[in-house]
């Protein structure tokens, strides 16, 4: 019988045991999920869509587990997808807009196609921070004119529950399902990560191809995984990386395709960890550096070596407020998404997306700052100001910056208190990712991250094992326990 308390200990592999053995099905783990959206998705508001396949797909998985046997890791694995991401099935896929809730993908996106063929069953497409946070400057987190706000379950109306994978992370936290796919740019995936109480990977831009998914940024978008667990993460992102010739970003990607080898305890002795306190320690509540201190000391008492830099990069701030080439790259992408991507007969772009928001007032109820600016650039990326910006970023942030930091001071990671610190790495390109590392007084989820230079998902996946078989944080949120009202 599946439960909470069961799932919560639980592992995919786990899970996969569980149905060699027969005491589940992927059909009765499908069920389950329904069972707990039914109960709870009200309360959270995280998914927004239902596939409605997939018990059928569970079904014909099941059968074909008992004649052939799995495919993978994943056979028959309820995974649940981000609103951004393209599916070529009777779901719509929107970024959270009310323009595009009839809209629908032109078919599977690459990471999509990837997870059918080893088997996980797409039950649905999680709510989400309308065109993934880049509407406007007052938009709070995991709200989108399509599905309203999404709530965090360990503090529904009091705490943030992150953006812009919001709904993503929220249903993994409520187990909605096993697992999820968010996207980032920014932040936007460590951040609700961190804001639920689990895993998020970030990947390398590059590792896991962008294509059908609505982008925001060529330079800086990636797809990655959201999980309860160390272990599922590295599960997922096997899966999910792969070249596509159709991405570019992906052909000078190491040919990785599991990560599960990665998941044992390093010799801590040879492990040289940095840490930044300008800005980031700074930015973060009393309580959360009380928990960021809490976890260093795990590290240091595991046998880690942890240094204390000043900043990644002179004039660090003034890099990371520079957003330039997101919004010229937004325009560029967003163009060719609407153009290329989608199976509506109606054209649209971003002129049209601004007008429409302008008479919808439902669209406009935080504005569309973003979006207004992302407009007033030609689309070609042929502008001064994003080439000289871009040029910036690789220099700065990549060379200059991460890269001279790693190379001259022999670090293997950075660690950082939730998406606090995740600007540089994203401008880079670089992976990161966060694990549960507490909760504050108030019962707010607080994450720790590890942030490595270009493909080294392998080390970080490690360092995120460990620390979390050291902490053991993760707790569900008492919100799927409790009795609904009516």
């Amino acid at each position: 019988m599946v439960t909470i308390d069961w799932l919560e200990k639980s592992t995919i592999l786990d899970l996969q045991q569980a149905m060699f053995e027969g005491t589940i099905t992927s059909y009765e783990l499908v069920c389950f999920y329904l069972e707990q959206i039914s109960t709870y998705n009200s309360e959270i508001n995280a998914v927004l869509e239902m596939n409605p396949d997939a018990l059928f797909i569970a079904e014909g998985l099941d059968r074909e587990r008992h004649i052939q046997g799995p495919r993978s890791l994943l056979h028959g694995i309820p995974i649940l997808l981000k609103d951004n991401i393209n599916t070529g099935d009777n779901m719509h896929t929107s970024a959270g807009s009310s323009l595009l809730s009839n809209s629908f993908g032109r078919d599977d996106a690459f990471l999509v196609k990837k997870l059918r063929r080893a088997g996980a069953v797409i039950i649905g497409k999680t709510n989400m921070t309308e065109w993934a946070n880049f509407m406007s400057d007052s938009m709070p987190n995991g709200y989108s004119s399509r599905g309203g706000q999404v709530l965090n379950p360990y503090g529904p109306g009091s705490l943030d529950v992150g953006g812009s994978s919001s709904g993503s992370a929220a249903a993994v936290a409520c187990h909605f399902a096993t697992a999820s796919i968010g996207t980032e740019t920014n932040g936007s995936i460590l951040n609700p990560a961190s804001s639920n109480s689990t895993v998020g990977i970030k990947p390398t831009v590059g590792l896991v191809s962008r294509q059908g998914i609505i982008p925001i940024s060529s330079s800086q978008d990636t797809a990655g995984p959201i999980t309860r667990n160390v272990t599922d993460a590295a599960i997922l992102l096997g899966i999910l990386a792969g070249q596509d010739e159709k991405d570019p970003s992906t052909l000078s990607a190491p040919s990785q395709s599991d990560y599960t080898p990665y998941l044992f305890k390093p010799t801590f002795e040879t492990i040289k960890l940095g840490v930044i306190k300008n800005g980031y320690y700074d930015e973060m509540h009393p309580e959360e550096q009380e928990q960021f201190d809490f976890a260093i000391t795990a590290l240091q008492e595991a046998g880690c070596s942890v240094s204390e830099f000043k900043e990644i990069v002179p004039d660090q701030e003034k890099l990371e407020n520079d957003y330039n080439v997101l919004l010229f790259e937004f325009k560029a992408g967003i163009d060719a998404y609407l153009a290329n991507e989608t199976r509506s007969e109606t054209k649209l772009n971003l002129n049209t997306i601004v007008d429409y928001n302008n008479k919808n007032e439902q669209a406009m109820k935080y504005g569309q700052s973003l979006l207004l600016e992302a407009n007033e650039t030609s689309g070609t990326l042929t502008e001064p100001d994003y080439l000289k910006s871009r040029l910036n970023d690789i220099k700065q942030a990549k060379e200059m910056g991460l890269d001279a930091l790693f190379n001259n001071e022999g670090l293997d990671a950075i660690v950082f208190g939730g998406s606090y610190g995740s600007t540089l790495p994203a401008k880079a390109g670089y992976p990161s990712i966060t694990v549960p590392g507490g909760f504050t007084s108030n019962g707010k989820p607080f994450g720790i991250t590890f942030t490595g230079p270009s493909f080294s998902e392998p080390q970080l996946i490690k360092l995120a094992y460990t620390f979390e078989q050291l902490t053991k944080h993760r707790e569900a949120p008492k919100t799927i326990t409790k009795p609904v009202s009516n």
